[in-house]
Protein backbone atom coordinates (compact mmCIF):
# COMPACT_ATOMS: atom_id res chain seq x y z
CA UNK A 1 0.00 0.00 0.00
CA UNK A 2 1.40 3.38 -1.03
CA UNK A 3 0.45 6.61 0.64
CA UNK A 4 0.28 9.56 -1.70
CA UNK A 5 1.47 12.77 -0.13
CA UNK A 6 0.79 15.99 -1.92
CA UNK A 7 2.86 19.04 -1.18
CA UNK A 8 1.49 22.42 -2.05
CA UNK A 9 3.60 25.56 -2.18
CA UNK A 10 2.16 27.86 0.45
CA UNK A 11 4.90 30.45 0.84
CA UNK A 12 3.59 33.94 0.67
CA UNK A 13 6.22 36.53 0.01
CA UNK A 14 4.46 39.04 2.20
CA UNK A 15 4.99 36.66 5.14
CA UNK A 16 8.48 35.52 4.21
CA UNK A 17 9.91 38.77 2.80
CA UNK A 18 12.69 39.33 5.30
CA UNK A 19 16.08 40.97 5.09
CA UNK A 20 17.73 40.86 1.67
CA UNK A 21 20.75 39.10 3.19
CA UNK A 22 18.52 36.18 4.20
CA UNK A 23 17.42 35.80 0.59
CA UNK A 24 21.01 36.17 -0.59
CA UNK A 25 21.95 33.20 1.60
CA UNK A 26 19.08 31.20 0.08
CA UNK A 27 20.29 32.19 -3.39
CA UNK A 28 23.85 31.09 -2.58
CA UNK A 29 22.56 27.78 -1.24
CA UNK A 30 20.68 27.30 -4.53
CA UNK A 31 23.87 28.12 -6.46
CA UNK A 32 25.72 25.50 -4.43
CA UNK A 33 22.94 22.94 -4.98
CA UNK A 34 23.16 23.61 -8.75
CA UNK A 35 26.88 22.83 -8.50
CA UNK A 36 28.12 26.23 -9.62
CA UNK A 37 31.86 26.73 -9.27
CA UNK A 38 32.96 27.79 -5.80
CA UNK A 39 34.65 30.82 -7.35
CA UNK A 40 31.32 31.89 -8.85
CA UNK A 41 29.53 31.43 -5.53
CA UNK A 42 32.18 33.46 -3.66
CA UNK A 43 31.95 36.13 -6.36
CA UNK A 44 28.18 36.37 -5.85
CA UNK A 45 28.61 36.35 -2.06
CA UNK A 46 31.06 39.26 -2.12
CA UNK A 47 29.08 41.38 -4.59
CA UNK A 48 25.70 40.79 -2.98
CA UNK A 49 27.01 41.35 0.56
CA UNK A 50 28.20 44.77 -0.59
CA UNK A 51 24.73 45.51 -1.97
CA UNK A 52 23.11 44.34 1.29
CA UNK A 53 25.42 46.65 3.26
CA UNK A 54 24.31 49.51 1.02
CA UNK A 55 20.66 48.57 1.61
CA UNK A 56 21.23 48.57 5.38
CA UNK A 57 22.78 52.02 5.18
CA UNK A 58 19.69 53.22 3.26
CA UNK A 59 17.39 51.57 5.85
CA UNK A 60 16.06 49.15 3.21
CA UNK A 61 15.03 46.06 5.15
CA UNK A 62 13.10 43.93 2.64
CA UNK A 63 13.42 42.91 -0.99
CA UNK A 64 10.14 44.70 -1.74
CA UNK A 65 11.75 47.99 -0.73
CA UNK A 66 14.41 47.68 -3.45
CA UNK A 67 13.52 50.08 -6.24
CA UNK A 68 15.09 50.99 -9.58
CA UNK A 69 16.04 54.32 -8.00
CA UNK A 70 17.86 52.52 -5.16
CA UNK A 71 19.75 50.35 -7.66
CA UNK A 72 20.83 53.44 -9.61
CA UNK A 73 21.93 55.10 -6.35
CA UNK A 74 23.98 51.97 -5.60
CA UNK A 75 25.69 52.11 -8.99
CA UNK A 76 26.55 55.79 -8.44
CA UNK A 77 27.81 54.95 -4.94
CA UNK A 78 30.11 52.32 -6.47
CA UNK A 79 31.44 54.92 -8.88
CA UNK A 80 32.11 57.33 -6.00
CA UNK A 81 34.00 54.55 -4.21
CA UNK A 82 36.33 54.21 -7.20
CA UNK A 83 34.91 51.11 -8.88
CA UNK A 84 35.71 51.12 -12.59
CA UNK A 85 32.91 50.58 -15.15
CA UNK A 86 33.76 46.89 -15.49
CA UNK A 87 33.57 46.38 -11.73
CA UNK A 88 30.26 48.22 -11.49
CA UNK A 89 28.88 46.18 -14.38
CA UNK A 90 29.97 42.96 -12.66
CA UNK A 91 28.16 43.97 -9.46
CA UNK A 92 25.10 44.91 -11.52
CA UNK A 93 25.13 41.45 -13.17
CA UNK A 94 25.35 39.73 -9.77
CA UNK A 95 22.42 41.77 -8.50
CA UNK A 96 20.41 41.09 -11.67
CA UNK A 97 21.04 37.34 -11.36
CA UNK A 98 19.97 37.40 -7.71
CA UNK A 99 16.79 39.46 -8.26
CA UNK A 100 15.76 37.33 -11.25
CA UNK A 101 16.29 34.20 -9.12
CA UNK A 102 14.21 35.74 -6.32
CA UNK A 103 11.39 36.48 -8.74
CA UNK A 104 11.36 32.91 -10.07
CA UNK A 105 11.83 31.33 -6.64
CA UNK A 106 9.09 33.21 -4.80
CA UNK A 107 6.67 34.26 -7.56
CA UNK A 108 5.72 37.30 -5.47
CA UNK A 109 2.34 38.93 -5.81
CA UNK A 110 2.19 42.66 -6.47
CA UNK A 111 5.97 42.93 -6.91
CA UNK A 112 7.72 44.07 -10.02
CA UNK A 113 11.37 43.14 -10.36
CA UNK A 114 13.16 46.53 -10.11
CA UNK A 115 16.22 45.36 -12.04
CA UNK A 116 14.10 45.17 -15.20
CA UNK A 117 13.81 48.96 -15.20
CA UNK A 118 17.56 49.60 -14.81
CA UNK A 119 19.67 49.45 -17.92
CA UNK A 120 23.10 47.88 -17.54
CA UNK A 121 26.14 50.11 -17.65
CA UNK A 122 27.94 50.64 -20.89
CA UNK A 123 31.44 49.32 -20.41
CA UNK A 124 34.05 50.62 -22.84
CA UNK A 125 35.95 47.78 -24.44
CA UNK A 126 39.61 48.31 -23.76
CA UNK A 127 41.80 45.68 -25.34
CA UNK A 128 44.22 44.05 -22.96
CA UNK A 129 47.84 44.45 -23.85
CA UNK A 130 49.51 41.10 -24.47
CA UNK A 131 52.43 40.02 -22.35
CA UNK A 132 55.59 41.26 -24.04
CA UNK A 133 57.63 38.50 -25.69
CA UNK A 134 60.63 39.56 -23.60
CA UNK A 135 58.72 38.81 -20.38
CA UNK A 136 57.70 35.38 -21.65
CA UNK A 137 61.29 34.65 -22.61
CA UNK A 138 62.47 35.72 -19.12
CA UNK A 139 59.94 33.40 -17.47
CA UNK A 140 61.00 30.49 -19.69
CA UNK A 141 64.70 31.15 -18.99
CA UNK A 142 63.96 30.85 -15.26
CA UNK A 143 62.70 27.30 -15.84
CA UNK A 144 65.48 24.80 -15.16
CA UNK A 145 65.09 23.00 -18.49
CA UNK A 146 66.23 19.39 -18.62
CA UNK A 147 64.96 18.73 -15.10
CA UNK A 148 61.45 17.53 -14.37
CA UNK A 149 60.39 20.65 -12.48
CA UNK A 150 61.87 22.99 -15.08
CA UNK A 151 60.20 21.19 -17.98
CA UNK A 152 56.96 21.09 -16.01
CA UNK A 153 57.10 24.83 -15.31
CA UNK A 154 57.79 25.61 -18.98
CA UNK A 155 54.87 23.37 -20.02
CA UNK A 156 52.59 25.24 -17.59
CA UNK A 157 53.62 28.59 -19.08
CA UNK A 158 53.02 27.34 -22.62
CA UNK A 159 49.62 25.84 -21.76
CA UNK A 160 48.46 29.01 -20.01
CA UNK A 161 49.60 31.12 -22.97
CA UNK A 162 48.03 28.81 -25.57
CA UNK A 163 44.70 28.22 -23.84
CA UNK A 164 44.08 31.46 -21.96
CA UNK A 165 42.91 29.29 -19.05
CA UNK A 166 42.61 30.78 -15.60
CA UNK A 167 44.72 29.28 -12.81
CA UNK A 168 41.78 27.36 -11.31
CA UNK A 169 40.78 26.03 -14.73
CA UNK A 170 44.34 24.90 -15.33
CA UNK A 171 44.53 23.19 -11.95
CA UNK A 172 41.35 21.25 -12.78
CA UNK A 173 42.90 19.61 -15.86
CA UNK A 174 43.04 15.82 -15.48
CA UNK A 175 45.41 13.53 -17.36
CA UNK A 176 42.43 12.25 -19.37
CA UNK A 177 41.83 15.83 -20.56
CA UNK A 178 45.16 15.87 -22.41
CA UNK A 179 45.53 14.31 -25.86
CA UNK A 180 49.30 14.12 -26.25
CA UNK A 181 49.08 12.78 -29.81
CA UNK A 182 47.17 15.83 -31.04
CA UNK A 183 48.46 18.32 -28.50
CA UNK A 184 44.91 19.09 -27.34
CA UNK A 185 43.91 20.07 -23.81
CA UNK A 186 40.27 20.06 -22.73
CA UNK A 187 39.38 22.81 -20.24
CA UNK A 188 36.36 21.44 -18.38
CA UNK A 189 36.10 23.89 -15.51
CA UNK A 190 35.83 27.02 -17.67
Amino acid sequence: MFIKIEVQKTLSVSIVDVYPLTWVEAFLMDCHARNLAMGTIQYYRKNLAQFCDFCDAQLVKTICEITPHLIRQYLLYLEEKGNNPGGRHAKFRSLRTFLNWYEIETKPDNWKNPIREVKPLIVPQEPLEPIPDEDIEKMLKECDRGKFTGDRDAAIIYILLDTGARAEEFLSIALTDVNQALGDVLIRAG
